[in-house]
């Protein structure tokens, strides 16, 4: 026994070596430079509390950057949620024809990012992109949409819904799941198309929804590499996201410290929001018990 367990050791070993390396290593030498004054070049100086009542105290943009995170999260997420489990509902009928669909909505959600980035400079593109061009059709005049303030960051979550077929499908797979007995029990009872969506599908899907929530909840709070190619946090600072900002804090002006603190900060956020959908997910999620 001892030694098939030393050779599974032996195996993940690769594994082991990269996390402990690449990731518990930094994650623990992070706790330490967020209270010191680091630029990479010399060697870190201890400055205690200093970048923590800096980020509170004394930066504006600090601020200005977790509000549009959690603007972003508050508008992007539950969009999402509400489009892919509506697509996903309609991609779950039995229709000639339902492949080739749910291929042609899944597709985007695996197009490179930066791709999908300079298509999306087009489509919002003022002057000669498809967005305005369709809204001059009705006779009304789009505005400048990544370069205008009010505007820039509503783009980037229309932007966002262009890869909603990776939750989508996750979304047709709880659908695949619910018993069908369910829905044949309700029709026996009378009950209409729209009754057993919202008695049964929903509340079946609802632990499926509770996943999906949390990643995306996740993924926001990280948003970073489209504000980064499309607006580089313009205009105004509209689309200064806090992890854009940390970033900039990093590696444009070296303060490794500063920005080791704003990265902990941002973990303690995700860790205090995740916690509270966990002590609430009881009352509104189903599992089938």
């Amino acid at each position: 026994m001892k030694g098939q367990t030393l050779k599974g050791f032996l195996f993940i070993s690769p594994w082991l070596i990269g996390f402990a390396l690449l990731v518990a290593v930094p994650f623990v030498a992070s706790i330490y430079l967020s209270f010191t004054h680091y630029d990479i070049i010399s060697s870190p100086t201890w400055v205690g509390t200093a970048n923590y009542k800096r980020l509170f105290t004394e930066d504006p943009l600090f601020w200005k950057s977790l509000i549009v995170t959690l603007k972003y999260a508050l508008i992007a997420v539950p969009l999402s949620i509400v489009t892919g489990v509506g697509l996903a509902l309609l991609l779950n009928l039995e229709i000639r024809g339902i492949r080739y669909y749910r291929t042609a909505f899944y597709l985007p959600a695996i197009v490179p990012m930066v791709a999908t980035c300079a298509v999306f400079s087009w489509i919002l593109n003022p002057q000669i992109g498809l967005m305005n061009n369709l809204l001059r059709i009705v006779g009304v005049e789009g505005p400048a949409w990544l370069s205008s303030e009010p505007w820039a960051l509503y783009s980037l979550v229309i932007m966002s819904l262009w890869s909603i077929g990776g939750s989508m499908v996750i979304y047709l797979a709880g659908l695949k799941d619910i018993p069908l007995s369910l829905y044949e029990a309700a029709v026996v009872d009378g009950a209409g198309p729209w009754q057993r969506t919202l008695h049964i599908t929903l509340p079946m899907l609802t632990p499926v929804i509770f996943f999906n929530l949390i990643m995306g909840i996740i993924n926001a709070f990280q948003y970073f590499a489209q504000a980064y190619i499309m607006t580089q946090g313009g205009p105004e600072s509209s689309t200064t996201f806090y992890a854009l900002y940390l970033f900039q804090r990093s590696w444009r002006y070296l303060d490794m410290g500063y920005a080791s603190a704003m990265a902990w900060i941002l973990f303690v956020l995700i860790m205090l929001v995740t916690g509270l959908l966990f002590k609430t997910h009881r009352k509104w999620v189903h599992y089938g018990r």
